[in-house]
């Protein structure tokens, strides 16, 4: 919570514009937008200190692809800084550099730039630089009484797998480009959090039904279904995107859900009044607490 007061304070601050989103949007061409966005992961918050560093390097460009695909963007350019103890050598700051450029290249993203520093514990920054048809642009607050929400992938791995995971901009595009969205948003700090914070934007209610969301097998098979949904709910960095449709659009997309299209039908958006709730197996309602990963 203290991270969401965070930005709820410097929101109001006169000089910091397009807050809000998942990557701020500025005028660019004619049909497109510019997306900018930045992300910095620290150890100790965002992975230990025995991780790899090649993961290391990794994560940190793609938690900012995540970012460009929540908007329906394409990620262009980036710019990292680095951190680096003394007694971590250059070697572990190569490894980092191998895992920054192994993601880049897969992602067709330029390094054009940044800076390295001595630091009491390891700390990566990347800005990105993505660009965006402005009919293809995704944002937070779109989303519509009646729309049904959807999510892609399984949650609940973000533990295992936030140093890892592929961004999910491929089928963010396809999304963007083949129906009509009406709000979408990575989900970065959980199920609970960042639905919540999409709700918010659009000035609605959300259900969502437990028994619905997605669960990987190895979830399944470690936590059960119950404890397995209690831990993707709250848990943070899956990584995937939950995104709303109007029961229209959500035909065209539930026929055409696969592999190429890996996403599941959770709940709807209700008016703001009805709250932001979980039904459970039961039946029974609760409310949905924004409980997710702390960054601060």
């Amino acid at each position: 919570m203290k991270e969401l007061e965070f930005i709820k304070y410097i929101s109001k601050r006169p000089l910091f514009k397009g807050i809000g989103d998942d990557c701020a949007v500025l005028p660019y061409r004619k049909n497109k937008y510019l997306l900018v966005t930045t992300d910095m992961i620290i150890e100790g918050v965002h992975f230990a200190k025995s991780d790899l560093p090649y993961r290391i390097g990794w994560k940190a460009v793609a938690v900012n692809i995540s970012d460009i695909a929540a908007m329906g963007g394409v990620p262009k350019y980036a710019l990292i800084s680095a951190g680096i103890p003394r007694n971590k050598g250059l070697r572990y700051l190569k490894k980092i550099t191998e895992g920054i450029e192994a993601a880049a290249r897969k992602f067709s993203v330029k390094i054009i730039g940044g800076d390295t520093n001595l630091s009491a514990k390891t700390v990566v920054n990347a800005a990105l630089i993505g660009e965006v048809e402005k009919q293809n642009l995704l944002r937070r607050s779109g989303a519509k009484p009646g729309d049904l929400i959807f999510v892609t992938g399984a949650l609940g791995e973000g533990k295992k797998k936030h140093l890892s995971f592929i961004p999910r901009a491929l089928e963010a595009r396809r999304l963007a480009a083949n129906f009509k969205i009406n709000a979408m948003i990575d989900l970065s700090d959980g199920l609970a959090m960042d639905l919540t914070r999409l709700a918010s934007a659009s000035r609605a209610g959300a259900r969502v039904y437990k028994s619905l969301i997605p669960l990987s097998e190895t979830t399944l098979s470690l936590r059960g279904a119950t404890k397995g949904s209690d831990e993707a709910i709250s848990s943070g960095e899956d990584f995937e995107l939950l995104f709303t449709a109007s029961v229209k659009e959500s035909r065209r997309i539930i026929k055409r859900m696969g592999e190429k299209l890996p996403v599941t039908l959770i709940g709807e958006i209700v008016p703001k009044k009805l709250g932001i709730k979980i039904v459970e197996e039961s039946g029974r309602e609760r409310i949905l607490k924004p409980e997710g990963f702390a960054h601060i």
